[in-house]
C-alpha cells in the first residue's frame, strides 16, 4: 500500500526548522507534537471537569447547610488560590482588559443565582425533579446561541439530544417514580430558572474565554463575582448563616477543591475550543457520574431505569464528542506526518 504523499511545500519548512536546530531538535519537536496532541483534546478536559462538578450534590448533602450558605462558601473558598493562579498567569500573559474582566464578573453573578435557585429546588421538588430541570441548560444554550450567537446547531446535535434528554429523565429517578417536594409548581419554576442562569453563565464564559489565554484569572473574576451575588443575597433574605460547624466546613473545602477548582479550570479553558451546544450537552455527564458517586457515598442504588437513563446520557455525549475529537486528530496526524518526514530527509 502506498504510504500518504505530503506536500513539499508543508514538509520544506519542518525540514528546515529541523535542520537549524541540530539533532537535539528530534527530541523538542516530538515534545511538541505530544503536548499538541494533549491539547486537541477539548472535549475531554471538559467531560473530566463536568466528573468533578458531579460530587457538588453529594459534598453539599454531606455539608448540611443552607443554600445560600452553601452557594457562599462554595464561591468564597477556592479563592485564594485561584488568585494566586491569577497572578502568576498575568505575569506570563499581561493584565486582563477591564472589560473582559467585568463581563466575567457579570457571569458569576448568573452563577451564584444558579447555584440558590439548584438548591431550593431540590427542597421544593424533590431531588429527581430539580436534578432534570437543573440540567436543561443544554436547550436553553442552543436556543440562545442560535438567537444570539448565530450557531445552528447541527443535526447531528438534534438527533443526539432526543437520546440524551430522556436519558437525563431516567438518571434522575423521575421516570421510575422519584419521590416529589412539598412545592412542585414553586420547585418546577427554581429549577427551569436554574438551568436559565446556568445558561447565561456559560454563554458568557465561553464568549470571554475566547478573547483570552487567562483561565485562572477569569475563573477568578467568575468565582468572586459568584461569591458577591450570593452574599447579596444572603444579606438580602437574611439566609446567609457564615458560622457554620468544622463538619460542614471540611465538605464545604472539599467542594470548593473539585468543584469551584479543578473542575471548573478544566471546563473553563475548554470551553472556547467547543460549540456551544456540545459544551452543554457534555456537562450532562453530571447527572451520571452523580449517579455513582450517590451509590458509593451515600448508598443510594440506582435502580435498573436509572442505570440505562445513565447508559444512555454517556453513550449520547460519547457520539457527539467523537466527531469533534476525530477533526483535532485529523489535525494532529498531519503535524506528526509533516514532522517525522521532515526528520527523515534532513
Amino acid at each position: 500500500m502506498d504510504k500518504p504523499r505530503i506536500s513539499p511545500s508543508a514538509v520544506g519548512p519542518a525540514r528546515a526548522r529541523t535542520r537549524a536546530a541540530g539533532p537535539g531538535s528530534e527530541t523538542v519537536l516530538t515534545a511538541s507534537v505530544i503536548r499538541t496532541s494533549i491539547r486537541s483534546r477539548p472535549a475531554v478536559q471538559a467531560a473530566f471537569g463536568a466528573t468533578c462538578l458531579s460530587a457538588s450534590a453529594i459534598l453539599i448533602t454531606l455539608a448540611n447547610v443552607g443554600p445560600v450558605t452553601a452557594a457562599f462558601y462554595r464561591c468564597a473558598l477556592p479563592l485564594p488560590v485561584l488568585a494566586v493562579l491569577a497572578v502568576a498567569e498575568q505575569r506570563r500573559y499581561g493584565p486582563r482588559p477591564l472589560a473582559s474582566r467585568g463581563y466575567t464578573g457579570l457571569a458569576g453573578l448568573f452563577l451564584a443565582a444558579n447555584l440558590v435557585l439548584w438548591v431550593h429546588s431540590i427542597a421544593d421538588v424533590g431531588a429527581g425533579v430539580a436534578t432534570v430541570l437543573g440540567n436543561l441548560q443544554v436547550l436553553f444554550v442552543a436556543a440562545l446561541a442560535w438567537a444570539v450567537l448565530g450557531e445552528h446547531p447541527t443535526r447531528r446535535y438534534l438527533v443526539t439530544l432526543l437520546v440524551v434528554l430522556p436519558g437525563v429523565v431516567m438518571v434522575s429517578g423521575m421516570a421510575g417514580g422519584g419521590a416529589t417536594g412539598p412545592h412542585p409548581a414553586a420547585g418546577a419554576a427554581y429549577g427551569l430558572a436554574t438551568s436559565a442562569a446556568y445558561a447565561c453563565f456559560l454563554l458568557i464564559m465561553r464568549q470571554t474565554a475566547g478573547a483570552t489565554r487567562h483561565v485562572a484569572g477569569q475563573l477568578f473574576d467568575a468565582t468572586a463575582g459568584a461569591a458577591a451575588g450570593a452574599l447579596l443575597l444572603g444579606l438580602a433574605s437574611g439566609g446567609l448563616q457564615l458560622a457554620i460547624p468544622w463538619r460542614s466546613l471540611g465538605w464545604l473545602l472539599v467542594l470548593a477543591l473539585s468543584s469551584g477548582i479543578i473542575g471548573w479550570l478544566l471546563i473553563t479553558s475548554s470551553l472556547p475550543q467547543l460549540p456551544a451546544d456540545l459544551s452543554s450537552l457534555l456537562l450532562l455527564l453530571e447527572p451520571a457520574a452523580a449517579l455513582i458517586l450517590a451509590a458509593i457515598v451515600l448508598g443510594q442504588r440506582a435502580s435498573l431505569i436509572q442505570i440505562t437513563g445513565a447508559v444512555l446520557v454517556c453513550g449520547g455525549v460519547l457520539t457527539a464528542t467523537r466527531n469533534q475529537d476525530r477533526d483535532h486528530r485529523k489535525a494532529v496526524t498531519g503535524e506528526m506526518a509533516v514532522a517525522v518526514n521532515g526528520r527523515a530527509r534532513s
